[in-house]
This record gives C-alpha cells, structure tokens and sequence, in this order.
C-alpha cells in the first residue's frame, strides 16, 4: 500500500528583498538628508572602485537592513540613511529594494545617520527584550548596530548642532573615536577620512559630511572635478593667448628695428 506523506508544520523559506518592504511610509524627515547621501557617494565612488574592480560592492542610502523576521515586517529593519557593504554584488536580477542580513550574511563596513533632532534615537542602547508572552519590543538603533548587524563603524552626524560621532567597533563593543589633527575620522581601511565641510551645495549653505583622503585632501563630487578641469583649460588658454601676444610684440619689435636700420642704410640679411 503506497502512502503519501505531506510536509506539513514547516516553516516557509526566508523572505529576500523582493518580498519584503521597501519603505516604512515615513516622510524624509528634513531636506538635507537626500543631497548629503548623494555628496558622500559621488565622492567615494573612485574610492571603492579601486577596491574593488570586479564592482562587487553596494551603498545604500535610506535603504532597509533586514536583520531578524518580524510580524509587520519593517519592525526586523534598520534603515541607516547611508551605508556601504562590501564584496556584495551591487544588484539582485538588476535592483535592489533593502539588504537582507539572512541573504547574502555580510554586514555593512560602515553606516552613517543623519540626525534631525538631538540623535537620542540614533544613540538608543534599549536592548531586545521577550515578554512571557513571546512578543518582544523594538531594541534601539544603536543596539542593533552594534550587538546584532556588528557594523565596524557608526557615524552620527546632528544637522542642526553639527556635532559629528564615530564609532569603531572593538572587541564586540562600540568606542567612540577621537578625531585627528584635522578634526577628521580616520577609515583605515578604506584609506579615508570622515569630516565636515562648510560650503554650498544644490544650493544649500551648511555643514556637509564629507570624505577626505588620508593626506588630507577632500575628495571631490563630480561637479567639482569638471570645474577644477574648466579652471585648468582656461588657464592654459590664457597662458597661450598670452605667448601668442608676446610672440606678435617680438615680431612688431623685430620690424620696427629693421624698418629703423634701412632708414640709417643697413640692409637687414632677412635670415639674421
């Protein structure tokens, strides 16, 4: 007598980010925080292509890390509002819509908030707790960064004060870095520094979290690039425009003094 048995009780298979949310339904809390995502991967983006060749890396900016399964969904996320993962590939079947921990099992190399208020949540330690029940609260931001995705470095960047904090970390544990002579956050392995830059852009006036490289020089967008280039070109047509004068007043001289020679009777050999 054949018997057909049915699975039954299993549970289905891990979700990826196809099947998970891609946003929370939450507003953007302030206008800066788009540009400053961009001004940090325009900058970096030669810095992580010399890294990696192959272009296996990611960067995400207000994007979803999910980290555990959760009933809704968005309450297993963290959504930093600019992070880089390394030795990943940059898509999945051509986009991505989050990060999923569970998928691909390699923890972002360095996230960075952008705090609109005074980065209490931002700095929130609240660990993950279980009721008898079985439900559990929503553990902190800092907590999971720290404790569970293990993320080697943490900034928080306060928009309103321009207070900068990095955090390295070390032996499982988060240690607040101290800036350099420079005022800047060293990135060894990424041969970079994390500042703050007081300038313009897409017409606003304020501090920007910028890269620099590890001599000091900033790292520029690419608009920056194309006016330095401009600058450049300009200045080389200058210095040709101005040796172009100064060949045509030689010339003018040079006649000048033969028309005087011939006045006095000297012929001028034209080849001397």
């Amino acid at each position: 007598m054949n018997e057909t048995k049915t699975a039954t009780g299993l549970p289905p298979a891990f979700p990826d980010h196809t099947q998970l949310p891609e946003e929370d339904g939450t507003f953007v809390k302030n206008f800066q925080e788009h540009p400053q995502s961009i001004i940090l991967t325009d900058s970096i983006g030669p810095v992580v292509e010399r890294l990696h060749p192959d272009g296996q890396y990611a960067i995400g900016q207000d994007c979803g890390i999910y980290w555990r399964e959760t009933d809704p969904p968005e309450r297993g996320a963290e959504a930093p509002d600019w992070f880089y993962v390394p030795n990943v590939p940059p898509t999945i079947d051509g986009y991505r819509r989050s990060y999923v921990l569970w998928r691909e099992h390699m923890a972002p190399f360095i996230a960075l908030e952008f705090a609109s208020g005074n980065g209490d949540e931002e700095r929130d330690r609240t660990p993950l707790a279980v009721a008898a029940d079985g439900t559990t609260t929503k553990p902190g931001k800092f907590w999971v960064y720290e404790r569970i995705i293990r993320i080697p470095y943490y900034g928080i960047y306060e928009i309103k004060t321009g207070n900068l904090e990095v955090y390295h970390l070390i032996d499982f544990v988060y240690r607040r870095i101290e800036p350099n002579e420079r005022g800047h956050y060293p990135i060894p392995l990424l041969d970079v520094e994390l500042g703050l830059w007081q300038g313009s852009y897409q017409n606003q006036e304020m501090l920007w979290l910028r890269w620099w490289d590890s001599q000091g020089n900033l790292l520029l967008i690419g608009s920056e690039q194309v006016e330095i280039e401009r600058a450049r070109v300009e200045q080389a047509e200058r210095k040709a425009e101005q040796a172009e004068r100064k060949a045509e007043q030689a010339e003018r001289k040079a006649a000048q003094l033969a028309d005087r020679l011939r006045a006095m009777g000297i012929e001028i050999d034209a080849e001397d």
